[in-house]
């Protein structure tokens, strides 16, 4: 097994006690954060985490989600922190989400958000979202077929639907017969290799503003950052892990705090195994843009990895620290149904 991080115990573990509708922890809550052992430079919120957890009276353990070993079954808590790079093992990782009785956010969560493919009832419900066209593998589109799927004006975006960060994603002009014919041999690798394929107008508001994403704790909001763009004109973006976004803090207008929380009520109540009555997620991140002519537009929902941002959002992590304390001790939401 291997042990990244561990704060000693300071007494021994007692299983949970139940009470009313949920299980109230009355010993110090045992809690692995999980992260990844692909991508350890990204990690870095990890220890100032547990150090908060533990100064909490929590019990803090870092393990890496595929370590061979670990007793998962023995935490109050699980918590996913940052597992960057489960794309590469996408049902493996939802597998091992599934034998954790404790994992949050839940495994059923994890499924639904680890596709984008989630953005196509967003925008069905009528929440602003970028246009998109999905094409799929088991369509057999020729080049032919990608050319007259792609627009006929403007810049675009190639990317999977599996995917973390702008992984796998590429920026095109749609009038430049170079950059098309890149795009449509980017797709076509894609759809090649067995991957859902996302066409989406790039929206220029992102080079002069970059993306908004905001974060929440059990549906209250917490901080916001900005994004800086990680597409330039003609690129793709084939390895995340020696590259992440730049961020810096950002104030949250009322307009973006509501458009990202009438999202997550849509992701409570659709989610397969939610509903209305479930707890509010742990946690959950929110990615926008601010197109000039109109309201802001969901990029993303980030219900997986809860990397905070820390540096620009002083506070955050305390607040996060609070809120899986909280979570520990209210024990498993028994309005939340795992259906895998």
């Amino acid at each position: 097994m291997r042990r990244l991080w561990r704060v000693p115990r300071a007494e021994p573990h007692r299983p949970p006690e139940k009470g009313g509708n949920f299980v109230t922890v009355t010993t110090t809550p045992r809690i692995a954060l999980v992260i990844s052992s692909s991508l350890p430079l990204l990690e870095d919120e990890s220890g100032p985490l547990a150090a908060a957890l533990t100064e909490r009276g929590g019990l803090p353990e870092v393990h890496a989600w595929n370590a061979t070993g670990v007793p998962w079954s023995d935490y109050d808590l699980v918590v996913l922190t940052s597992t960057w790079g489960h794309n590469d093992h996408r049902e493996e990782f939802l597998q091992w989400c599934t034998t954790v009785p404790r994992l949050t956010n839940p495994a059923n969560v994890i499924r639904w958000n680890s596709d984008k493919h989630y953005l196509q009832p967003l925008s069905e419900h009528g929440l602003p979202t970028i246009e998109t066209t999905w094409l799929e593998p088991d369509r057999n589109y020729n080049k032919r077929d990608l050319h007259n799927r792609f627009p006929a004006q403007e810049e675009f975006v190639i990317k999977p639907a599996v995917a973390i960060s702008a992984h796998g994603s590429g920026r095109y002009t749609a009038t430049d017969a170079d950059s098309r014919r890149y795009a449509i041999n980017h797709a076509h690798r894609l759809l090649g290799e067995g991957h859902s394929v996302m066409v989406q107008r790039y929206i220029p508001e992102i080079d002069s503003h970059g993306e908004i994403s905001l974060t929440f704790f059990h549906g209250t909001y917490s901080h916001a950052v900005r994004k800086e763009p990680m597409l330039s004109p003609g690129s793709e973006v084939v390895n995340t892990s020696s590259m992440a976004a730049e961020v810096s803090a950002h104030r949250a207008s009322n307009v973006e705090i509501e458009a990202a929380q009438t999202a997550l009520a849509f992701a409570r109540a659709r989610i397969p195994g939610r509903s209305v009555t479930s707890r509010p997620l742990l946690y959950a991140q929110v990615d926008l843009v601010r197109p000039s002519d109109g309201p802001p537009l969901i990029m993303e929902l980030e219900l997986t990895a809860s990397f905070v941002h820390e540096s620009c959002s002083p506070g955050a992590l305390a607040r996060f620290a609070d809120a899986i304390m909280a979570e520990a001790r209210m024990g498993p939401d028994s309005q939340n149904i795992d259906l895998a």
